[in-house]
């Protein structure tokens, strides 16, 4: 319900400003007569820019070494696990309990390192892409105010952008001057 009265509250601000915009049109220039609205796909300047095939090469590697710390842990439980089973007829009752209680203490103990490592990766990937967007967030303000847009919404996966037409789109202006020397 709540989402839904942000959603409708959204909308009408946007109606707001498209009805306002128009009345203001004969005074601004917008963006190849796209009207005062502009729209990005922020995945597409990700993938298709330098710094965010950097940000995303940095990120990959950073995930890849903390999937090898994991790895290592598995096969170490991997193999106290079969020494168990290889060794659970000859054992005593004691150092069979003894040992599977060893083996549950090292599975606890990877489960937590899992769930850290995750944690780092998610905040490595906050830090990374929160620089990238601040970056991208200047050159599109930039943009903006040289085309006299009111407002530039993002599109893509995920976003609450449905449609829009072709002629809005900002994104190759602004992978052309991310990518500027």
């Amino acid at each position: 319900m709540m989402r839904n009265a942000g959603s409708l509250l959204w909308v009408l601000s946007l109606s707001m400003l498209v009805t306002w915009g128009s009345g203001c049109s004969s005074t601004s220039a917008p963006i190849e007569d796209g009207g005062l609205i502009g729209v990005l796909d922020f995945q597409k300047v990700l993938n298709q820019t330098d710094a965010g095939k950097t940000v995303t090469e940095s990120l990959n590697n950073f995930m890849k070494e903390r999937q090898a710390l994991i790895e290592l842990e598995q096969r170490e439980l991997r193999r106290l696990e079969n020494e168990i089973l290889a060794q659970g007829s000859v054992l005593s009752e004691t150092a069979r309990k003894q040992r599977e209680e060893t083996f549950r203490r090292r599975m606890m103990q990877y489960q937590q390192k899992v769930a850290d490592l995750n944690q780092e990766v998610q905040e490595k990937q906050k830090d990374l892409l929160a620089g990238f967007r601040q970056s991208v967030e200047e050159v599109v303000a930039e943009i903006a105010r040289t085309g006299n847009l009111l407002i530039v919404v993002e599109y893509g996966k995920g976003t609450s952008t449905l449609y829009h037409q072709p002629k809005l789109d900002i994104t190759e202006k602004v992978i052309l001057e991310l990518d500027r020397p």
